[in-house]
């Protein structure tokens, strides 16, 4: 048969043309066809979820660096991401219900901004992953089985050391070497704040000072607070990790501001808004790097055996505009030292 073929096209060259140019036409229609169904075929979208305690835009700076990490990383948002914003607006009581609606929505994970979401995210799912934009002590609340391996569904970031507390007065002294009586503001059902208060206290014994806690556990305790630190004749402010103080940082630092307290603060967010000083992990850097826990994830890996990362990098802030008008001069050595000083 393929003898007969050869001959049928060598002994008549208009027919074998012809088959030329069909099988030339058939290869190009198959080719346009295949082209045309892949054009159709829908690229997955991941769909994450966040949810935070604060308002978005009290944390814009973080959440800037959360996208920037996932556009690194290949993932633009309305095309192969969507993210799903949920935030409570400083009232912890309304997460429970953000974090169940992410749920139903069968979000492929959800990314919390701190450890009272993290909390409720956890109570409405054992399933979904979850990872940790920060969390001060993640052993301590009971989200994961060890920093190494966490064990379950949640992953992420931890912001916990202790030492910092004592690196904050250390500096507060630097700053002010007559210092002796500072208030600390901070919620004692936070996750994490007990063990950064009991470095607190350790290390305002070896530097001579006497602290007055603050508890507040809800927006409306702030006023009350900060009366107590006049009545108690604070000289220094000594702000703890909590969405309630963050959620009330402008009135916290214009309070500082107008009693000439000294603040030390542990998010640079509030020396941006008017605050003294903070020294903090560079909580940017930390949300960055949750974009990569997002991506591994939406990737095949298991929350169960990404360890848990802890900040490497602190940034201490100062800003002189504010030093000025509370009349305090800042040693140069102090200023030295900084990582970012507003003018």
């Amino acid at each position: 048969m393929t003898i007969r073929f050869l001959g049928l096209i060598s002994g008549n060259s208009q027919s074998a043309i012809g088959i030329s140019k069909l099988l030339v036409f058939l290869g190009a229609l198959l080719f346009a066809f295949s082209v045309s169904v892949q054009a159709q075929e829908p690229t997955k979208i991941a769909r994450v979820g966040f949810l935070a305690q604060v308002s978005s835009s009290t944390i814009s700076a973080r959440i800037d660096a959360f996208r920037q990490g996932l556009r690194e990383l290949g993932y633009m948002e309305g095309k192969n991401l969507k993210i799903e914003w949920r935030d409570a607006g400083g009232d912890a009581h309304r997460l429970g219900g953000l974090a169940t609606e992410l749920v139903r929505m069968k979000v492929d994970v959800i990314v919390t901004a701190g450890p009272t979401a993290t909390r409720a995210a956890k109570e409405a799912t054992v399933t979904i992953p979850i990872v940790m934009g920060f969390d001060n002590d993640p052993v301590g609340s009971g989200f994961v089985a060890s920093l190494a391996r966490p064990g379950g569904n949640i992953t992420g970031l931890s912001g916990l050391s202790p030492e910092m507390s004592g690196k904050r007065l250390e500096l507060l002294k630097e700053i002010a070497p007559k210092l002796t009586r500072v208030a600390v503001l901070g919620n004692s059902t936070e996750p994490g704040n007990a063990l950064i208060l009991s470095s607190t206290e350790i290390a305002a014994k070896a530097f001579g000072m006497q602290l007055q806690y603050l508890d507040v556990k809800e927006p409306k305790d702030v006023e009350t607070a900060l009366r107590e630190a006049i009545n108690g004749r604070a000289e220094a402010l000594l702000v703890l990790v909590s969405p309630v103080v963050n959620f009330k940082r402008i009135q916290i630092v214009e309070f500082a501001a107008k009693n000439r307290l000294l603040g030390m603060y542990p998010q640079f967010e509030f020396v941006d808004s008017g605050g003294l000083a903070s020294y903090a992990p560079r909580f940017i850097e930390l949300f960055r790097r949750a974009a990569t826990y997002v991506d591994k994830i939406l990737k095949g890996a298991k929350p169960a055996e990404l360890p848990i990362e802890q900040p490497t990098k602190f940034e201490f802030v100062i800003n002189l505009k504010t030093a000025k008008q509370i009349g305090l001069t800042i040693p140069p050595t102090v200023l030295a030292r900084a990582d970012r000083v507003i003018r």
